[in-house]
C-alpha cells in the first residue's frame, strides 16, 4: 500500500497550484482518490499550453493521429487548417512581449470560439496555430477559413489603457486522402504549403489543397472494414458497404 507521505508531490503540488488547480487533500477525500486527481491534473496539465489555455503540439498530434485512423476507416472528410500571425515579429518588436502574449491569448480565445465543440484548436509553436475540423465537407472549406480570417482580422485587442492592436491571420488548409492511411507529418506538410502560398500572396488570406478524388468501388470497401464484419444473421447492422454522408455541421 501506497502512503502519501512516503511520495514526492510537493512539485505536482506547486506545479498544480500555479495553475489555478486546488492540489490539497480534500475533506473526505481519500488518498486513493487524492492521488488520481493529482495524476489526472497533471495529465490535462501536459497537453495544454500555458499561454493561451490551448491544447499544445502534443495535444494536437495525438488528435491528429486519431483523425487519421477515423479518415482510412470511414472516408470522412477531416480539414486541417494551421494559421499563422501575420508579421507578428513586429508587434513584439514594437510594442513588447508582453504585448505580443495579449495579442496571442486574444486571438487564441477567439480562434476557440469560432470552431464547434468536437474540433480541436491547439498552439502549434511561436505564433502558429493548428485546427483539426472533423466531417466538414470540401464545399464548406474555404468559407469556414475566411470566416476565422475576417473575425481574427476584426479583434481589437487591449494592450495598456491607450493602445489596442490589431493583426491579421494567414490560413493553409488541406484534406486528409480519404480512405487513405496518411502520415500526421504528410498531413501537415500539405497544410503548410497551402499557409506558405497564403503568405507569399501577399498575407491575411487563406488557401485550401482540396482533397483528391478517389474512386473507391464497393468492393474495396468491403475489403478495408474486412476486420469490422458484422454477423450476417443481424440484417439491422449497417455493413461496409452502407457508407453515408454525413451533414456537416
Amino acid at each position: 500500500m501506497i502512503e502519501l507521505p512516503d511520495l514526492r508531490l510537493d512539485d505536482a503540488s506547486a506545479l498544480l497550484a500555479h495553475d489555478g488547480k486546488n492540489s490539497e487533500l480534500q475533506r473526505d477525500e481519500s488518498p486513493t482518490e487524492y492521488l488520481q486527481r493529482v495524476i489526472d491534473s497533471l495529465c490535462e496539465l501536459s497537453l495544454k499550453d500555458p499561454l493561451t489555455g490551448l491544447g499544445n503540439r502534443r495535444h494536437f498530434h495525438a488528435a491528429l493521429e486519431r483523425q487519421i485512423e477515423t479518415v482510412a476507416r470511414s472516408g470522412e472528410s477531416v480539414l486541417l487548417l494551421m494559421l499563422d500571425i501575420d508579421h507578428f515579429k513586429s508587434i513584439n518588436d514594437t510594442h513588447g512581449h508582453l504585448a505580443g502574449d495579449q495579442v496571442l491569448r486574444a486571438i487564441a480565445h477567439c480562434l476557440a470560439g469560432c470552431v464547434r465543440p468536437v474540433d480541436t484548436v491547439a498552439r502549434y509553436g511561436g505564433e502558429e496555430f493548428a485546427i483539426i475540423l472533423p466531417n466538414c465537407r470540401p464545399l464548406f472549406g474555404l468559407a469556414l477559413a475566411e470566416r476565422i480570417r475576417r473575425t481574427v482580422a476584426g479583434l481589437s485587442v487591449p494592450v495598456s489603457p491607450l493602445l489596442n492592436l490589431q493583426a491579421t491571420i494567414s490560413i493553409g488548409g488541406a484534406y486528409a486522402p480519404e480512405w487513405v492511411r496518411s502520415t500526421t507529418e504528410l498531413w501537415i506538410e500539405r497544410a503548410d504549403n497551402q499557409l506558405y502560398r497564403a503568405k507569399s500572396n501577399g498575407r491575411n488570406q487563406a488557401c485550401i489543397d482540396q482533397p483528391q478524388e478517389l474512386s473507391v468501388s464497393a468492393e474495396e470497401k468491403g475489403l478495408l472494414f474486412s476486420h469490422l464484419a458484422v454477423d450476417n444473421a443481424n440484417p439491422f447492422e449497417s455493413g461496409p458497404g452502407n457508407v453515408t454522408n454525413r451533414v456537416n455541421a
